[in-house]
């Protein structure tokens, strides 16, 4: 049986047949054509990873519903080309022992200070440990969305909306280039290098699936590099930049032969041996600053964080 799932947090939480449930919004999922048979062993099949024991448990408390908010029996019948939601559900969460901080909040925005580790939005292992989930259980805002996104390992400044009247308004900006961006990271230093440095390079997907990397070719990448000073035997750079490609703060550093410290990606990605949250990524989002869309006024937001050599902890 195909099936397209829809699962992050439901794109249409105002048509959603579940409420909000600690700061989760409900996942759907279409039935696809030619699905048939009793809806348990629809889901045991498409989620064996999930169990069936958790699927009658999830359907016994009403949180397996179709689209008119109907509660779904494990021998309802799976109609196809229809919509079904549920919620997410984790066992083992990792704990992220960094707290956020919220800058900045009006009737439209809210500017957060992410701590490095903690994941933007709900996925793959991560669900309440995630920085748009706290921010809705501290604020009380359902309808919270980020306006753009900084990698897990990435601390620093990010932008929500929670107004969706205005919402447009403020993505624009993103689209049409209108913000401005400054990270700091500590590196090896580059001193054959004239600052300011611009590295520019065509960014495509690597492999493994999730690192990026450069090829010849039309650049699509730009980044403006400067580096300001030592902290041990690292340096300080401030970047901007002036496109936004996955990673690309990261395959430009390592690009030039400076990856970033604590890089678990670039340039080569490393086994993975879960979170050390003593070795934090070395990049931040210092700063971010436009022009209101609303009310004209000029806006710049900054990190209260700081990053440092050889500290343990520096959240």
């Amino acid at each position: 049986m195909a099936l397209r799932e829809m699962g992050r947090q439901a794109a249409a939480n105002a048509v959603a047949p579940l409420p909000i449930l600690n700061g989760v919004g409900p996942s759907y999922l279409w039935l696809a054509r030619g699905s048939g048979g009793a809806m348990i062993h629809f889901l045991v099949e498409q989620f064996p990873a999930v169990g069936e024991a958790a699927w009658r448990s999830r359907m016994a408390r009403g949180q397996v519903v179709d689209g008119a908010g109907t509660r779904l029996a494990p021998d309802s019948v799976v109609r196809s080309g229809t919509r079904i939601w549920y919620y997410r559900e984790l066992e083992l969460e990792t704990a992220i022992p960094y707290r956020e901080r919220v800058l900045f909040q009006d009737a439209h925005l809210v500017v957060a200070d992410k701590p490095h580790f903690l994941p933007m939005a709900p996925a793959g292992r991560f669900l309440h440990e995630t920085l748009l989930v706290r921010l809705k259980l501290t604020l009380g805002i359902d309808d919270l969305v980020p306006i753009h996104r900084l990698d897990r390992e990435t601390a620093g400044v990010v932008l929500f909306s929670s107004n969706i009247a205005s919402r447009g308004a403020y993505q624009s900006l993103f689209q049409k280039r209108q913000v401005s961006k400054v990270y700091e990271a500590l590196a090896a230093p580059l001193e054959h290098l004239a600052w300011p440095h611009i590295h520019r390079s065509l960014m495509v997907e690597g492999t493994p699936f999730f690192r990026m990397q450069e090829v010849a070719g039309a650049p699509n990448s730009e980044t403006s590099i400067h580096m300001t000073g030592m902290q041990g035997p690292l340096a300080l750079y401030r970047l901007q930049p002036h496109t936004g490609r996955k990673h690309q703060l990261r395959v430009h550093m390592a690009s030039l032969g400076a990856p970033i410290a604590n890089d678990a990606f670039y340039p080569h990605a490393q086994p993975c041996r879960g979170d050390d949250f003593t070795r934090p990524l070395q990049l931040l989002a210092r700063s971010i600053a436009f022009t209101d869309p609303l009310s004209g006024e000029a806006r710049e937001f900054s990190s209260e964080r700081r990053l440092g050599y050889g500290a343990a902890s520096l959240e």
